[in-house]
């Protein structure tokens, strides 16, 4: 297995700068099926981490309770871009349980989405609670605040009664004791999570084909992975990476990413043949890839290895895999290479 897998970028025919990167692939019994760099690195799993943080919805009944609808649940797991029809997904929630964004501590940002930032700055109006890309997120912890009748003013401390559900759940999903996961802080404020990231990969198996847990829990993953699949257009935006993806694959691939170079995969039972097992994938940009230019490179290049990308899904994606760079000048000067050590690695453990 390969030690130091990189994305490469080139400049006259030389590599300028490199990208290392970590991967590890995984069935939902644990066991890692191929990796490379070190599978027991401990990362945040950042916002790879919602699809888990949104379970308790569902599985605590407050999803039913309030009358969620699929979208609501998938943008409660997203990243979202901050559009017009992002945020008024999050409204419907916040109406639903009888608060607003005021209620949201989640912070602010400026829209991910080009279009809706520069329309925003047009207007004068700043960035808000609502358009931050974790307000789906936040407003589903609500919901469950909401339903267990706790504070809603302090639903993020790491002792509020949904976030002990959350950190439970994901406990279980990851199979670790509570105590032995590290907590910090996310950007929006909500705990998060940092795990080995074999135990990240095999989370997402278990997502996928989740027959090991109670009725309840395997329901509520069944319910997320439909929602998220369902509704991709929710889960990042128009034209961004998990977006595309999985609309791409339609519903053979869940994809999740998060800050700092973390991407979570999920693929199902039977998509790469008949009675193939549900796989997880996780992958860690080391260096956090603030650049954007080698987690979806890395990423393609697995799912290739694996086989799960078809030659024409790729090249739907190819605004994201290997690449050309051009300057101001729309010269082209260099390009951004997929690992063959991923694919070389894949074989090797496969023959």
């Amino acid at each position: 297995m390969s030690d130091k897998p990189m994305v490469d970028i080139l400049r006259g025919g030389i590599v300028e700068s490199s990208h290392q990167f970590v991967a590890t692939v995984a069935n939902v019994h644990g066991e890692v099926l191929a990796a490379w760099g070190n599978a027991d690195l401990v990362t945040f799993l950042r916002s790879s981490a919602k699809p888990f943080q949104g379970m308790p919805l569902v599985e605590s009944g407050a999803a039913a309770h309030f009358g969620l609808s699929e979208q609501e649940l998938a943008i409660a797991c997203a990243s979202h871009a901050g559009t017009d029809d992002h945020i008024e997904v999050v409204h419907s929630i916040l109406r639903k349980i009888g608060l607003s964004e005021a209620d949201l501590r989640c912070g602010t940002h400026t829209p991910y989405d080009t279009k809706t930032s520069k329309k925003l700055i047009m207007a004068g109006e700043k960035p808000s609670p609502i358009r931050h890309n974790c307000s789906g997120k936040h407003a589903g912890m609500l919901v469950v605040t909401r339903y267990l009748d706790a504070s809603t003013s302090t639903y993020l401390e790491p002792d509020h009664p949904v976030q002990k559900q959350i950190l439970h759940n994901f406990a279980d999903m990851v199979a670790m004791a509570a105590d032995d996961i590290i907590v910090g802080i996310d950007g929006c404020s909500a705990p998060n999570f940092a795990i080995p990231i074999r135990n990240a990969a095999a989370a997402y198996a278990r997502l996928m084909d989740p027959g090991q847990f109670s009725t309840e829990k395997a329901d509520s993953c069944r319910t997320i992975v439909r929602a998220m699949t369902a509704y991709p257009e929710m889960i990042s935006g128009e034209g961004r990476f998990d977006t595309l993806l999985m609309q791409m694959t339609a519903a053979q691939v869940l994809s999740k990413g998060g800050a700092e170079g973390f991407q979570g995969i999920g693929i199902p039972p039977n998509s790469l043949g008949s009675g193939s097992p549900a796989l997880g994938v996780a992958l860690k940009v080391l260096d956090g890839d603030l650049g954007s230019r080698a987690l979806s490179v890395a990423t393609i290049g697995v799912l290739e290895a694996l086989g799960v990308l078809s030659a024409g899904e790729r090249q739907q994606l190819k605004q994201f895999d290997s690449r050309s760079i051009f300057n101001q000048s729309d010269l082209r000067v260099g390009e951004i290479r997929s690992p063959q050590a991923v694919r070389d690695v894949f074989n090797l453990a496969n023959e």
